[in-house]
């Protein structure tokens, strides 16, 4: 009777650790739940799993973030491998100064891009802290990329120009090298959540490297 017991409480305790480990895990996305059956993209099912990965790692969803909140596949049609959600708090562009977080997925990536000075805004110049999850900032430098991160080939044909990573972890301020360089992110094994700080931002600035996405991105057929 002892046996039996005491073999009852080490099963009931893995069932426990185990129902623990899976509720700690992200759910597994699929890239064809983010479109219709015709290929158009779904920007509340983007925004469901973004709202996923907050409820994971713990961020704060305040009133009126869902409405807010920008999401976009960069014209790829592959959210998963190549997306974004951003949600802007103020943009400045009087004196100059904006905040905004990103969201990332799983090894998502934010494509390859730059900035560039407008008739009303110079170049922009920004910096990354992680707040939640990892992710793998790129810019210039000596390539090191790691071998967790994987160019999708929806990206300029899996190319990018620049490989010099920085692997951020919440806590870790990642400050771009010069104002007019290009960069990119790869989200981490559990995402990413980041808070951007830059001068400003002006979506007429920005340049992507895959032209098909820069032409989405600016609204070009």
């Amino acid at each position: 009777m002892k046996k039996l017991l005491t073999a009852l409480i080490v099963l009931t305790v893995i069932a426990a650790i185990t129902a623990n480990a899976a509720k700690d895990k992200l759910p597994r996305f699929t890239n064809a739940q983010f479109y219709d059956a015709k290929g158009n993209f779904l920007p509340e099912k983007a925004k469901d799993a973004y709202f996923t990965l907050m409820k994971f790692h713990g961020y704060p969803v305040f009133p009126g973030l869902r409405e807010k909140m920008a999401v976009t596949d960069f014209g790829a049609g592959r959210f998963l491998e190549c997306g974004l959600g951003c949600m802007m708090f103020h943009n400045n562009e009087k004196d100059r100064y904006m905040l905004m977080d990103l969201f990332l997925l799983p090894k998502q990536m934010l494509p390859e891009h730059w900035h560039v000075a407008t008739d009303k805004n110079p170049t922009k110049l920004e910096g990354w802290l992680v707040r939640h999850g990892m992710s793998h900032i790129v810019g210039e430098g000596e390539p090191n990329l790691s071998r967790d991160v994987v160019i999708p080939k929806c990206h300029a044909n899996g190319t990018v120009t620049v490989k010099h990573e920085v692997l951020a972890s919440p806590g870790d301020f990642v400050p771009l090298n010069r104002a007019d360089a290009h960069h990119w992110q790869y989200g981490g094994p559990e995402g990413a959540i980041i808070t951007e700080a830059a001068n400003v931002h002006d979506d007429s600035g920005v340049r992507l490297l895959d032209k098909k996405m820069n032409d989405a991105y600016h609204g070009k057929k």
